[in-house]
């Protein structure tokens, strides 16, 4: 395999070298709009400075010969406990943007969260890889037409599930884009709203994103819009962005299928808690009853490992996966989930877990 002309010898055997590698790949704003932050980008720094707070204990003397990374998340068994996150505006690392993502996902075994902002149409990334796992990330606009037309395509293209992101009613303070005055370049639009003004961001001087959310995201948004979500679709609705146990308590109480742990990749609250940390208070108020999932920080397979640890059933992916796709499209994200899993392999077989259900509490601790 080659990365854009390069030999297999010198692809990047992790993420951090998928990094170093989609950083010269990449034009400068949109490496700043993937890889920054909210304002001092301080909790985009503790989502992962927060993995190096916990220990592993291994346990000896188990027969590790075969190990499975295997997990079940709702009605999907997963090859790997590695789901991809929602992303937006795909098409600015690579051109085939979030269909190469699908087809890698598929290739994988593993979830693609779609974002509600793609830079291709819900329809084709679904044709991209039949019979794939396919969730749809939704924001509820201020028109909730809009919203409730895209949960219907969602429908109509087989996704299994709609994931609600509860944690932008405002945009966070993203400095780097308002530096560089982030917008989509010609011929890269917001594909699910074709022929809508929304395919387009407002034209401004700061961040075009910025301008865009402000205008069409709903901050008025309530625990009512999960009940009527659930009112609109068959689909299990899944709640994004629970960092308070009474929070993730009020996500099952309104229906939700699951919860996902995240303070949005550190782009939303500058100083809110890093998603490691709160996980095992919500893993704690949820107790079994629904599947949590964490994102934000994770970058090795041992990160995976600690989550699940903590009360995770999988974690999910956004900036490792990006710069793969930078990197080298499809197979480029497909080496990212490998590398991943290899590690997690490993992580599993060195604590003496053969499957992932044979994890034990007293196997992590803080230091």
């Amino acid at each position: 395999m080659r990365v854009h002309g390069e030999e297999e010898s010198v692809r990047p055997s992790n993420i951090a070298g998928y990094e170093q590698l989609a950083a010269t790949r990449l034009a400068q704003p949109v490496y700043d709009y993937y890889a920054g932050g909210a304002e001092d980008e301080a909790t985009l720094r503790g989502n992962r400075q927060a993995f190096g707070r916990y220990v592993l204990r291994p346990r000896v003397l188990v027969d590790v010969s075969s190990v499975d990374p295997v997990v079940r998340v709702l009605d999907d068994d997963i090859a790997l406990p590695v789901m991809l996150a929602p992303t937006a505006f795909q098409r600015l690392a690579h051109t085939e943007g979030e269909l190469a993502t699908a087809r890698a996902a598929a290739a994988a075994g593993t979830i693609l969260v779609a974002s509600t902002l793609s830079t291709y149409p819900i329809e084709e990334i679904a044709a991209a890889a039949p019979g794939a796992s396919l969730w749809l990330q939704l924001y509820v606009f201020r028109d909730r037409t809009i919203t409730e037309q895209l949960v219907r395509r969602a429908e109509a293209v087989g996704c299994r599930a709609i994931c609600l992101t509860a944690s932008v009613p405002v945009q966070g303070n993203r400095e780097r884009d308002a530096r560089n005055r982030f917008r989509l370049p010609l011929g890269v639009e917001m594909a699910n709203f074709r022929g809508l003004r929304q395919a387009s961001f407002p034209d401004v001087r700061g961040s075009g994103l910025y301008a865009f959310i402000q205008s069409e995201f709903d901050p008025a948004l309530t625990w009512e819009a999960v009940t009527w979500l659930r009112s609109i679709t068959r689909l299990p609705v899944i709640v994004k962005g629970i960092m308070l146990p009474g929070d993730a308590r009020l996500a099952v109480e309104h229906g939700a299928a699951g919860v996902i742990v995240s303070n949005h990749g550190g782009r939303q609250l500058d100083g809110a808690e890093p998603t490691l940390r709160a996980l095992p208070r919500v893993a704690e108020a949820v107790a079994g009853r629904v599947p949590v999932l964490m994102d934000g920080g994770i970058r090795r397979g041992t990160d995976v490992v600690k989550a699940l640890l903590l009360g995770a059933r999988a974690v999910l992916i956004g900036r490792p996966y990006l710069w793969g796709l930078a990197a080298d499209g499809q197979a480029g994200v497909e080496h990212v989930l490998e590398i991943l899993r290899s590690e997690i392999v490993r992580t599993l077989a060195l604590l003496g877990a053969p499957t992932v259900s044979q994890l034990e509490g007293d196997q992590i601790a803080a230091v």
